[in-house]
């Protein structure tokens, strides 16, 4: 029987590459005379069929498809290594997908080479000194994987189905950010391929420069491959406060109060429509593993909160618990065109209350309106452009259009253009996972001072400039 490495995919696999006539020669093609440069022989495949360029050219967002002329499907770091480096001989785009959770096509490669990571998702070992696990896993995997043997990452994104690297490329928050920073802070060591197709192992104290760029770099000077993670001692009970307030201000000043003081393991909060108008929800946790903590010591000296309700849930399930919702609501294919933003302290309550003077439940489509502090201290990747201010506050608006209508997805576009415009006049920078019609000069105002520092590392690691294309940064 002929090896995986002699017969991929049969006469879809590729062999060939035609650059003059710019596409790909398969093994059918091949057979019947078609020539090319010969592509190196990988341990998985590289494929032209419709389906796999048609996946590749979606995402959670269903705004932006566009589709790539190959898709990778690696069955070992050899292959990433082999086609980013045929891909930087070639000048041939290559963008990296994982769970395909990008909102605005961040991860699609037109006319280039999307690398499927789920083929790569191993959880290769786990204990106190860390995780190590492939950029294709989901943190799901890695939480399950961790609590087995008592530990858990020190932070979690609301939703446990993203990928490692996906996570790890753009930053990583969540609501113990108050304490532990993003993801990307949490990392011990990278393995990664760079834009010219080099495997380099990268740490604080190894390939710094590398290490730094790669953690928030949007994908733009390596592919993530293995991480090597950070973990704490896991609880077995998460203890949720739900504090409803009237108005915007009261809400943000517990939350200001309760990032402070540190109260809450876990710090988020919410806007939502009441029937008549908004109300303010503060979402706080504690998790421990023995005794109960004392509700009113942990209230004392927050404002006085109009409802309050105290929850206790198994940690596992408080951690994964909007999984369920993500992949019900995936089949359905509405465009999500989400805004997210970093705001500084100072401006954020006029703001958001400015913002939802405009808004209707039809802005949002039913999506959540996520609002929590964080202290800017705790982001360390210099990578991940914050404003500069000592309390950062996350926005995000995520939309929903349901059912799809092109002329609401295109009027929520604008709205999300103009809402950063507005942000950018206050010290605000986008969090870079959403839907923000992009322009030539947002990358430079983005980064400010460090835009100089960015373009000379991608000089050196990707000096071909075939990584993430669609992020526009360059």
């Amino acid at each position: 029987m002929p090896h995986r490495r002699q017969v991929l995919t049969l006469g879809a696999a590729i062999v060939a590459f035609d650059a003059l006539g710019l596409g790909w020669v398969t093994q059918a093609q091949a057979d019947t005379g078609a020539a090319g440069i010969p592509v190196p022989r990988l341990d998985g495949e590289l494929v032209t069929d419709a389906a796999a360029l048609a996946e590749a050219a979606d995402d959670y967002g269903q705004i932006a498809h566009r589709r790539p002329r190959a898709v990778l499907r690696p069955g070992s770091v050899a292959d990433v290594v082999k086609v980013v480096r045929f891909a930087a001989e070639h000048r041939i785009p290559v963008a990296v997908r994982g769970q395909g959770h990008s909102t605005y096509g961040q991860a699609q490669a037109p006319a280039g080479v999307v690398i499927d990571s789920r083929t790569l998702a191993r959880v290769h070992r786990v204990s106190a000194a860390g995780a190590v696990v492939d950029a294709g896993a989901t943190w799901l995997e890695v939480t399950k994987a961790a609590l087995a043997v008592g530990l858990v990452p020190p932070v979690a994104t609301d939703y446990l189905g993203l990928s490692v690297g996906g996570t790890l490329s753009v930053g990583g928050v969540g609501g113990a950010t108050s304490h532990h920073g993003m993801l990307v802070d949490t990392v011990r060591e990278l393995e990664v391929v760079t834009g010219e197709g080099k495997l380099v192992r990268c740490s604080p104290t190894v390939e710094r420069e590398l290490f730094e760029a790669v953690l928030g770099g949007l994908g733009q000077y390596a592919v993530i491959v293995k991480a090597t993670l950070r973990l704490v001692p896991a609880a077995t009970t998460a203890r949720i406060y739900h504090l409803s307030y009237p108005d915007l201000r009261s809400m943000t000043a517990a939350q200001r109060i309760a990032l402070a003081d540190g109260r809450f393991d876990y710090l988020e909060g919410q806007v939502t429509w009441t029937g008549s108008g908004w109300g303010y929800l503060l979402e706080g946790g504690i998790y421990h593993c023995a005794g109960t903590p004392d509700d009113n010591a942990v209230l004392r000296g927050l404002p006085k909160a109009a409802k309050t309700e105290v929850t206790p849930m198994p940690y596992f399930d408080w951690l994964n618990r909007i999984y369920a919702l993500v992949e019900q609501l995936r089949p359905l294919k509405f465009p999500n065109p989400w805004l997210n933003l970093f705001l500084p302290d100072r401006a954020t309550d006029s703001y958001v209350e400015n913002l939802l003077a405009k808004f209707t439940p039809a802005d949002t489509g039913g999506g959540p309106i996520l609002l929590y502090p964080f202290a800017g201290k705790r982001i360390t990747r210099p990578m991940v452009a914050l404003p500069n201010s000592p309390i950062v506050f996350l926005l995000s608006v995520l939309r929903v259009v349901a059912p799809p209508e092109e002329s609401v997805v295109q009027k929520l576009l604008a709205d999300n253009r103009s809402a950063y415009e507005q942000a950018l006049a206050v010290g605000g920078t986008q969090y870079p996972i959403g839907s923000i019609p992009g322009r030539p000069q947002d990358w430079q105002r983005h980064y400010g001072t460090a835009y100089g520092r960015a373009r000379r590392l991608k000089s050196r690691f990707d000096p071909r400039g075939i990584l993430a294309p669609e992020q526009g940064i360059f």
